[in-house]
């Protein structure tokens, strides 16, 4: 439960806050539900309630929690270098601004006037106060605004709990009744009471009970409810001032901010990076809304990480809980001021537009199939964040072996990936392919050493390379057609990867490959493999790692001549 309460203290004190206030607000619509059983129901619960709120403990606890809710959020908003945020946080936050602007009102006509003018401000009084008036109107939406700003809250706040998600479907329905409980309960007893108030006798009873205010205290409520409702708005304008302010102030200066696979941008000094990935449109995952309550919004500072300042307790506490290698700190707590590369650790998945290709062309290829063995069953119970963090650790390891050689990595599998070698003809993609396995066995070594200085498990491959005809083209409709291989060649070098894992090898090398690529096969340890899907059987080089290679592939160079063109 500790990680429930990770933060600042601002964060933890917004959070506990908002509970009390969850807590009273649900003691609401529960009171005035049992209007449906009758007064009696609901005056009986209001004397239980009003013993845990209308102590002095109880309304400092109250009192503090709004105002420590309220001052925060106006501050957070202060302090934003962008109002630019995802539409749940910014539904959330208009909410919160208008809850203290409704509730004044309801403050005044019922504590103030309590304690003022000696009002019983039952529930009675009070729905004979707004009955078939706009207040009524107001005050119910009041109390279903707070019930979504906390709904909302509470979601992301336990979102990352699997116990949370689990309950979603039954919590959403408790969500809906709570409120649809309350508003009926609300007009079944103002109908009883708007009944009661139309007899002369019993609306004079009815008064008295009650301690009726007189004319002149009326209008000495409503002013002074006017008066807070201008303070409360007046603080309100200046926390979007003060953020008004501090965006003229700071957008004089600006910082650059290179995204690895993304964009490069420009963003005024002062806002947060999670700020100026999304003022400037970069996708940039943040599940907690940049509270530093997690670390999706995480990156690798690649260059001008020594000129940022110091990761803060909240920060460092976060990263620490999930093992970030060095270089690595929150998007949303870091305040560039000097030029950065960074490498999103975390990217939502975006479409890529391509130009539309009517027609594909026929190239003879290598390519190389990549898997992790059993990614499956070690990654079993793991956080899928962490699954996702431990993939691209390995995929920024294994590929550039690729891209230096020549290659692309036409698309990732999940747990591997398909790459190719477009390079002019068969002999250098061939040649670069040879040349990519061996650098993908060197790195996965350099990988696997780095894991087991961490203590982690080392991850094993199996790794197919063959060489065939195939057709590359964008298929599907106009500005979404993504680029596809087709042809027996990708099956084949699939098949290839998988007869790995039977042979208990990391390499299958074809002998379409090594002829390309101009090695004469005798001699060598080639076997005759069926492939499932793949009619012929073929002849390919099994390796227990891609760093034998080289060294064969010497001997082969000093034994024989590179056959001529």
């Amino acid at each position: 439960m500790r990680d429930l309460w990770r933060g600042s203290w601002a964060t933890r004190i917004r959070i506990a806050s908002g509970l009390v206030l969850m807590l009273y607000v649900f003691l609401h619509f529960i009171n005035i539900g049992l209007g449906l059983f009758g007064p009696d129901a609901m005056e009986a619960f209001q004397e239980f309630r009003q013993t845990l709120t209308r102590t002095f403990v109880g309304e400092v606890i109250l009192y503090a929690a709004l105002m420590a809710h309220l001052g925060l959020s106006l501050w957070r908003i202060a302090r934003r270098g962008t109002l630019r945020m995802p539409v749940w946080e910014a539904v959330q936050t208009a909410l919160g601004l208008l809850i203290p602007l409704f509730l004044v009102k309801h403050i005044v006509f019922t504590k103030f006037a309590h304690e003022m003018y000696g009002v019983e401000d039952e529930y009675s009084y009070l729905i004979a106060l707004i009955w078939g008036t706009n207040d009524g109107l107001i005050q119910n939406l009041l109390l279903l605004v707070v019930w979504v700003h906390g709904c909302i809250g509470m979601h992301f706040w336990l979102a990352g709990k699997d116990w949370w998600r689990n309950s979603i479907p039954t919590l959403t329905g408790i969500a809906t009744l709570v409120p649809g409980f309350s508003f009926v309960g609300y007009l079944v007893e103002g109908r009883r009471v708007a009944n009661e108030m139309s007899d002369p006798d019993n609306r004079t009873d009815l008064l008295t009970e009650w301690n009726w205010p007189d004319r002149d205290s009326i209008l000495s409520l409503i002013d002074l409810s006017d008066t807070i409702w201008w303070i409360v708005a007046a603080s309100m304008i200046a926390a979007v001032g003060a953020l008004a302010i501090r965006r003229i102030a700071i957008k004089r200066r600006s910082v650059r901010i290179k995204y690895v696979d993304g964009p490069e941008i420009n963003a005024p000094k002062g806002a947060t990076l999670l700020e100026m990935s999304r003022t400037n449109g970069v996708p940039h995952t943040s599940m907690c809304g940049g509270r530093g309550r997690c670390t999706t919004c995480r990156v690798i500072v690649e260059e001008g990480g020594d000129l940022l300042h110091p990761p803060s307790p909240t920060e460092e506490r976060s990263l620490k809980a999930v093992g970030a290698p060095p270089g690595a700190r929150l998007a949303c707590q870091i305040r560039p001021v000097e030029p950065m590369t960074v490498y999103r650790v975390f990217r939502p998945d975006g479409s890529m537009r391509r130009a539309h290709a009517s027609e594909g062309t026929e190239e003879e290829l290598a390519l190389i199939f990549l898997d992790i063995r059993g990614f499956t069953a070690r990654t079993t119970g793991q956080l899928p964040y962490d699954v996702v963090f431990l993939l691209n650790r390995f995929f920024d390891a294994i590929v550039p072996a690729v891209t230096e050689a020549g290659g692309t990595v036409d698309k990732y599998l999940g747990d591997g990936f398909l790459a190719l070698f477009e390079t002019g003809d068969a002999k250098s993609s061939a040649q670069a392919g040879l040349r990519a396995v061996q650098g993908i066995s060197a790195a996965l070594e350099q990988f696997n050493a780095g894991l087991k200085a961490e203590g982690i498990e080392q991850l094993k491959v199996g790794i197919g390379l063959h060489l065939g005809e195939v057709v590359i083209g964008e298929i599907g409709a106009r500005g979404n057609a993504p680029r596809t291989l087709i042809g027996n060649t990708v099956n084949t070098a699939s098949r290839l990867e998988a007869k790995t894992k039977e042979l208990a090898v990391q390499l299958l090398v074809s002998d379409a490959v090594l002829h390309a690529a101009g090695y004469e096969t005798t001699g060598l340890d080639m076997r005759e493999l069926e492939l499932r899907g793949v009619a012929r059987l073929l002849c390919a080089l099994p390796l227990e790692k891609g760093t034998d290679l080289g060294p064969l592939l010497e001997q082969l160079d000093a034994k024989q001549p590179v056959a001529a063109e």
